[in-house]
């Protein structure tokens, strides 16, 4: 597995990328079902939820406060159909592959969606 890039755009690319080659990505959650969410690095009234292309990419997160959590596959056509669209409606932003330091870039739902149309066209 290839570590993550110091580009945050190139990580961004590489999350539609990868999962659209393997059907799914990655988010961690805890033993109650709750999904990791923090607050943007741009706005503290808006919540980000990040998500993986690997779950090795997300495992390393998984320590000190963030322990109760560990990688959850969603499917790729639930996450387009119901999670950007959910999340849009919710005020959240996205989280693309971020590193271990909470790093990268935070976008809008509707937006990552449209990226994911055009990479698959």
């Amino acid at each position: 597995m290839e570590p993550l890039s110091d580009d945050l755009h190139t990580n961004y690319d590489r999350l539609i990328i990868e999962s659209l080659d393997l059907g799914c990505l990655w988010g961690l959650c805890d033993e109650q079902g709750q999904w990791a969410l923090v607050e943007s690095s741009t706005d503290a009234t808006i919540g980000v939820m990040p998500f993986w292309s690997h779950a090795e990419l997300a495992t390393p997160l998984c320590c000190g406060e963030w322990s109760i959590y560990k990688p959850v596959a969603i499917e790729l056509e639930e996450f387009l159909d119901d999670w950007l669209p959910g999340m849009h409606t919710d005020v959240l932003m996205v989280g693309a592959n971020w590193n271990a330091e909470l790093e990268g870039r935070e976008i809008e739902p509707l937006d990552l969606l449209e990226d994911f149309d055009t990479e698959m066209q």
